[in-house]
């Protein structure tokens, strides 16, 4: 009797472990369009003027050339970085609701609005 109510315990245990356990999923590739400006220091970009979503996002990273850009209406292609981890690997990414690091990049336009 005692060696099951030791096996329910033990089962149960494991149980919530395993409920409280979640499975970090990468994040997802999205793409935003807006008008790509020079951040606040050189080599730093955020998007603003967005269609849809955020009002500004900052540019951790971009594997795409940007510097030709800047003032053009872009696509950008990437994955989001949470604000924490994105000013730990970038110090000059300008401040923003929304972060992203870029692996594409569209021209859309040599103007903004």
């Amino acid at each position: 009797m005692k060696l099951s109510v030791v096996a329910g315990l033990m089962l149960c245990s494991v149980l919530l472990f395993a409920q409280g356990v979640k499975t970090e999923e990468a994040p997802k590739v999205h793409s935003m369009t807006g008008c790509l400006k020079a951040g606040p220091t050189t080599g730093s970009y955020m998007l603003t003027d967005l269609a849809k979503g955020p009002k500004t996002v900052g540019i951790v990273s971009s594997t795409a050339n940007l510097a030709p850009h800047v003032g053009h209406k872009v696509e950008i292609t990437g994955t989001a970085v949470p604000e924490e981890e994105a000013m730990k690997e970038n110090k000059d990414v300008p401040k923003a609701p929304h972060y992203m690091k870029v692996t594409a990049m569209k021209h859309i336009s040599a103007t903004c609005p």
